[in-house]
Parts: structure tokens; sequence; C-alpha cells
């Protein structure tokens, strides 16, 4: 009988000074310091969650451009130049992958995932047609409503209700989420989310072209955010490029429950790819 054997990932989170702002990172593997750790078998590949700043030094740092420069930054101060990188970038995290490439042309980049990618168009697709109102219109009537219902509600209250939902959606995590909650949080979010739906219009026709040999788009056949036209459209203007259509039915959210089918596929992708470094 075939058995499998799970190698344990150890996982921990750290809090750093990036771009002058306070930013926390969960970390996947057992090295802790790549920059000065100088260790023969230091990672070919890395995997970075940046989620959360605090504080303000990087101009509108909520914002949608202000995001951007601070993955540059974070790429830039704690990776080795050395060390090549696969970028995977999931909706508007897409968008960012591609300014990445635009405006750090210097990083080691090898290959990039670019997953259900909102990269134009968001305020006309279906579910942005409904999104752009409520938030450039009403995003200040959302601000208050999260203050009045969130601010008064006891944390063990929020804990509760995090873990239902999490419960619900089959959805495990090893890090808290009390901040997902957090009327500063939703603002941010929502304001973060103002100006995707304003900024992202039209596709970077000149820096897919550029990197085309590097890109891989993955498309949903039922999403919402980017429909299949828009899979259509960048198929025909770049019949040479790696540009897939889902053919299992995956929604833009997978995380919730597809999010062991995506990982098995980019796994597979990654390893095609390990010939590059």
């Amino acid at each position: 009988m075939d058995s499998k054997i799970e190698e344990e990932i150890i996982v921990h989170e750290e809090f750093l000074q990036c771009g002058g702002v306070e930013t926390q990172v969960v970390k996947c593997g057992p090295w802790t310091d790549l920059v000065n750790d100088q260790n023969v078998n230091r990672p070919k590949m890395l995997i970075f969650i940046i989620t959360d700043p605090n504080a303000q030094e990087i101009k509108d740092i909520y914002g949608l451009r202000g995001q951007i420069e601070h993955k540059i930054a974070f790429l830039r101060s704690q990776v080795p130049k050395d060390v090549k990188l696969i970028l995977i970038g999931h909706s508007v995290g897409s968008y960012m992958v591609l300014q990445i490439l635009k405006h750090a042309p210097e990083l080691p980049v090898i290959h990039t995932f670019l997953l259900f990618p909102t990269i134009e168009r968001m305020a006309e697709s279906p579910t942005g047609r409904i999104a752009t109102p409520l938030l450039c219109w009403f995003r200040y009537a959302l601000y208050v409503t999260d203050y009045l219902l969130l601010t008064p509600c006891p944390d063990i209250v929020k804990s509760w209700l995090i873990n239902i939902v999490l419960r619900v959606i089959n959805l495990k995590t090893e890090l808290t989420l009390m901040n997902v909650i957090q009327p500063f949080c939703l603002a941010n979010a929502a304001y973060l989310g103002a100006q995707e739906m304003m900024t992202i219009v039209k596709r970077d026709d000149d820096i897919i072209k550029e990197h085309l040999s590097k890109l891989t788009f993955y498309y949903g056949t039922s999403d919402s955010w980017c429909p299949t036209k828009y899979y259509e459209d960048i198929k025909k203007d770049f019949p040479e490029g790696d540009i897939r259509l889902c053919e299992k039915n995956i929604p833009h959210a997978f995380v919730f429950r597809f999010s062991q089918d995506i990982a098995d596929m980019i796994a597979t992708w990654v390893k095609d790819n390990l010939s590059k470094i």
C-alpha cells in the first residue's frame, strides 16, 4: 500500500520595518534571515504573505500605489539579490505583480503566475458594477456602520464569530484573523478597493508584451470579476502567451473551497520552472 509522508511546514510570523512601515510577515520554512544567512542550503523559492502595514512613510500606504511600492521595498530590502523569484498573484495581486515587473526591472523574477487576474476593466465587470458605487460613493456610510457595530463588540465575541465563519467555510488557519473585522482594517480595505475600481481600467499591454515569456495567466469560467470575455480578449491579443482557462469551474475566491486544488496546480507549475534557477 502506498503511503504519503507529509513534511511538516514550519510557519512563524514576525514584524519588521519595511519602507518606513511596520510589516507583518508570515514565513513558511525553517529559515529566518535570508539577507545575513549565507548558508549554501538557503531556499531557492520563497513565499511571502505581507499584511497590515500600521504606520505611514510611503505616500498613501493604504492606497493601491502605496501597496505596490511597499511590496517592491520588501523585495529589495529583505530578499538577497542573488535569490531568484517566482511571483504569484491572485486577483488584484496579479495587477501588483505586473506593476512590480514594470517598476522594479532589476529584480531577478524568473516567472509569475497570475490567478483570476483583475488587471483591467474592474468597474465594468459584473461584480465591479455593484462594488464600485458601494466603495466609491457609499464608503463613508460603511465606515460609520462598521464603527458603530464593531467598536463596542467584545473581542471574545469577535473571535467567536470568526471561528464560526471559518468552520462554515471549512477554512483552517494558524494565524489570528482578529484584525480582519477591526473598523480601521475594514476602512482601509474599502479605501483600497475604491482605488482599484478607479485605477484598474486599461490592460497594460506594454508590460505584458515585454515580459510575456515570464507570465502565466489563469482565468476562471465563472468569474464575475474577470469574465471569460477578458480571457478571450487577452488570448486573441497575445496568442503566443501562456494564457489558460480553468476547466474545474473553480470560483474567483478559491481560498474558501478550492485552496488545495490551486496549491497542487501551482506546485506543479513551480516545479516546471525550477530548472530556470
